[in-house]
């Protein structure tokens, strides 16, 4: 059964498993028959609207269970979504129901179809429906081209896919093994001190990480270059009033997208710390914060709001299309951002 989205990739709705990847549990489940590494954000219909999470990683080649038990529910839904660390443009696999997401990781309860999302750091997505038929278990195949017909092809298309995205020459991006990509595949493994042992997931999560690096996504991004989760909170000019956000966790090694769009944006102002630990990116201009998840409008008199003050950097984005912020465990890498066309 094939679903058509407009004006986006089609995605493969298979029943039943594949040899190499039946889950041995009830589930739903998303193979990635691509050459990109994917995040998919999945949707459960409950009473008159849907509970939505996201983001799942599933690299090129592998499956993933990402809602375990029976599958009783009248509907589901899904979107996925390339690595910002792909070069060129963003490709999504979706359909035609709009539902409220945020860049980074998330849970949220919501009406399908919404007027609205809730609050900024929310955003509508085409999530495409999926008829289980009341079936206990269910698999969908993201799929990119016939050219990839099977899981172990995608896997080394999307090894040249990550090899070219981190600075090295590679040719066309399909299943055809070559001298050049055999010889970038060990170049980068003594680069990164990959141990022998070093598996495949191993080498797409050291590739992902090192393209993040060289990319810079339209929008504003975070990225984390450190070891351990970190929270991000960002304020802005917006008209006549000041206004902060957070908090956006953010795991080793991946990034965030915190703001989809930087027309008509100077500065972005940008907090980062380590999870349960000491602020890593900090800076001269005061916005309030809380402790749980905040939108807050002005930045004076934070105490006597029931407010932290906390001090943000300037990072000045002002005509440009993409922006995106390294930080490390000494605090923000700098290095200068790409500009349109660049």
């Amino acid at each position: 059964m094939r679903f058509l989205a407009r004006g986006l990739p089609a995605f493969l709705l298979a029943l039943g498993f594949s040899l190499s990847a039946s889950p041995s549990h009830a589930a739903l489940s998303l193979c990635n028959r691509t050459s990109y590494v994917l995040y998919a954000a999945t949707g459960t219909a409950v009473d008159a609207g849907v509970s939505v999470q996201g983001w799942t990683r599933v690299i090129p080649g592998t499956c993933q269970a990402v809602l375990q038990g029976d599958l009783s529910a009248s509907a589901y839904y899904l979107y996925a979504k390339s690595s910002l660390a792909h070069s060129g443009p963003a490709r999504a696999w979706g359909g035609n129901t709009n539902i409220c997401v945020k860049d980074s990781n998330f849970t949220n309860r919501d009406t399908l179809n919404p007027s609205r999302c809730a609050t900024d750091d929310f955003r509508e997505l085409p999530f495409a429906a999926v008829d289980t038929h009341r079936l206990k278990s269910w698999t969908a195949t993201f799929s990119e081209t016939p050219l990839l017909a099977s899981l172990p092809q995608a896997q080394l298309a999307g090894l040249k896919r990550l090899l070219r995205d981190a600075g090295y020459r590679i040719g066309a991006i399909d299943a055809a093994p070559d001298k050049a990509t055999d010889g970038a595949l060990a170049d980068f493994r003594r680069k990164m001190k990959l141990a022998p042992a070093a598996t495949v997931a191993d080498m797409f999560d050291a590739l992902e990480t090192e393209a993040m690096k060289n990319a810079t996504p339209a929008g504003y991004a975070v990225c984390n270059d450190t070891a351990k989760p970190i929270a991000a909170a960002t304020g802005q000019k917006l008209r006549n009033d000041w206004i902060s956000h957070g908090w956006w966790k953010i795991a080793a090694g991946t990034c965030a997208r915190l703001m989809a769009d930087l027309g008509g944006v100077d500065s972005v102002y940008l907090f980062v710390q380590k999870v349960g630990g000491p602020p890593l990116v900090t800076g001269a201009n005061k916005f309030c914060v809380a402790d749980i998840e905040f939108d807050i409008q002005g930045r004076n008199q934070c105490p006597s709001r029931g407010l932290t003050e906390l001090g943000f950097a300037e990072t000045r984005v002002k005509g440009l299309a993409g922006y995106a912020v390294h930080v490390g465990d000494t605090g923000m890498i700098k290095a200068p951002p790409k500009r349109p066309g660049k």
